[in-house]
Parts: C-alpha cells; structure tokens; sequence
C-alpha cells in the first residue's frame, strides 16, 4: 500500500462521497428533514467501507467543517459542527479499521457497533460543551440521543445494501475483466 495519505482511487471516492456529503443536507434542509435524518452521515459512513482508514477519517472530519464554512450547516455556535466532524471521523475510522481486517464480516455487524460509539460519543462530547456554555448539558444531550434515532435507522437501511450492491457490481468486474 502507498505511503501517501489519499491515493488516486481514494481521492475519487472521497470527492465523490464528500460532494454527496455538502450536497444531501442541503436538500433534506428543503424540506425540513436535515436535522431529523442527518444526510450528512450517510455517504461519510458509506465512505469509510470503500477506503482506507485514515482517507476516511480525515474526509469525514474536513467535510462537516467545510459544510459549516460554506453553508452555515452545521453551525458552529453551538459547536455541532466541531462534534459532528469528531463523531463521523471516529465513525468513519473504525468501520474502516475493522472492513480492512476483516473484509468477511457483514456490513451490519461493523455499521451497529460503530454507530453506537458514534452515538456515545457525540452525546459526551455534546454534555461537555453544553456545560461549558451554560446550556443545560443533561437536556441537550438527551435531545440529541432521542433525536439522533432516525438518522440511525435511515443508515442502517441504506448503508448496507448500498456497499452489497456496490461490492457485488466490483467483484462482477472483476470477473468479467478475468475472462477476456
């Protein structure tokens, strides 16, 4: 494997994974729905299954950020921004950590546990920058975990058979490239 940090293929995917990324808030925001589905951890998680871990982190930590810049969403007073780059970064590590040692495993049974601590996380993180600018940090938090859940379930139902999908259509490549 390269020494670089994105290689050729990587950087195509964390464009094209990234772009979706600025791109989907910005429609669920239209309807009312961005902060309800959170469309912005949808191609990130995705992402982190087709690259290595590092590509993954590191665009699941730039585009929020970049999204906030740009957009405004996520803002950045509260810090959501800040804590969701955190939060999809982890994420984004560890499916990717995990898809590299252990290709086998079932996209569910890397997307629930990392989600989870995805989820841990933010509420921690959230708590702790509540306390600090004198928001009611219990409430905030537990307004982001009860919250948060449609977004999961939205993931759960689209990030596996997209990567099946998408795993399958590359292996039936692959094979077709064989043949000839």
């Amino acid at each position: 494997m390269s020494s670089k940090v994105f290689s050729p293929r990587e950087l195509a995917y964390g464009g094209l994974f990234g772009a979706s990324a600025l791109l989907l808030p910005v429609i669920f925001h239209l309807v009312h729905l961005g902060h309800i589905f959170m469309p912005m951890y949808l191609p990130l998680v995705a992402l982190a299954f087709f690259i290595r871990p590092l590509p993954a982190a590191l665009t699941a930590l730039v585009v929020p950020l970049l999204s906030g810049a740009a957009t405004g969403m996520p803002p950045f007073h509260p810090p959501v921004a800040v804590i969701m780059a955190l939060e999809i970064a982890l994420m984004a590590a560890v499916i990717a950590v995990i898809r590299q040692h252990k290709p086998t495993w079932n996209e569910w049974a890397i997307l629930v546990p990392s989600l989870i601590l995805g989820r841990v996380v933010n509420i921690g993180l959230i708590y702790l920058f509540a306390g600090a600018i004198d928001l009611p940090a219990g409430f905030v938090a537990g307004a982001s975990f009860i919250g948060g859940w449609p977004g999961i379930i939205l993931m759960l139902a689209v990030i596996p058979p997209l990567v099946r999908l998408a795993t399958r259509r590359k292996t039936v490549q692959d094979l077709e490239g064989e043949d000839q």
